[in-house]
């Protein structure tokens, strides 16, 4: 159960793909003018990277390192989260085509999103220092991947709430526009450094 919690803490809070480890930016800034948008695609990148992780984990572990070609994970991670963003995109064409307009270049920007890559990453390394234990499996990894994605949305809907209002003040013309959106973004960042002082 204290793995569970760690597993939880981390990734939504402590070691937040966004304000810790500043991952996903472009989206993060991109998206979060309305909050139907940052939703849609915090949903995205959370459903791209349980995928990822879920077929990328057992490629690594059973064909890549038995095979002695683990140095090329990145090469092999990249061309499957395309894939994956690919059957996503068309998915979401298909069912919303209105949240599709609204995501715009930054669905596809996806098989880019160094989060996602990120989390690909992460688990075939030293898990550790986040999880608690150094012994891990695909079910650890999927559930690691799952709430990082949850915690890469949570703060995207904080970003576009804090937009939204910030559209209803008039702001001085110096910091208008994207300069008092990376003001934002750093209250973000400095309000989650509270949660690192949290011990599982």
């Amino acid at each position: 159960m204290g793995t569970i919690i760690g597993i939880v803490l981390a990734a939504v809070l402590t070691q937040n793909f966004i304000t810790a480890k500043t991952y996903g930016i472009c989206p993060f800034l991109g998206v979060s003018k309305k909050t139907s948008s940052a939703v849609g695609m915090g949903i995205a990148v959370t459903i791209v990277m349980v995928l990822a992780t879920l077929v990328t984990y057992p490629v690594y572990e059973y064909v890549m390192v038995p095979l002695g070609i683990d140095f090329l994970e990145i090469i092999f991670f990249i061309f499957i989260i395309a894939s994956l963003v690919q059957m996503l995109e068309k998915i979401i064409q298909k069912l919303s085509p209105t949240l599709y307009n609204a995501m715009g270049i930054y669905l596809p920007l996806i098989t880019t999103n160094c989060a996602v890559l990120g989390v690909t990453e992460l688990v075939i390394g030293d898990m550790s220092s986040i999880i608690g234990t150094a012994s891990m499996n695909i079910g650890w990894a999927a559930l690691y991947a799952l709430f990082s994605g949850l915690g890469f949305m949570f703060v995207m809907v904080i970003m576009s709430g804090m937009r939204e209002k910030l559209n209803c003040y008039k702001v001085g013309k110096a910091i208008a526009g994207f300069p008092i959106s990376m003001i934002t973004a750093c209250f973000i960042c400095m309000a989650f450094m509270v949660f690192t002082y949290i011990q599982v």
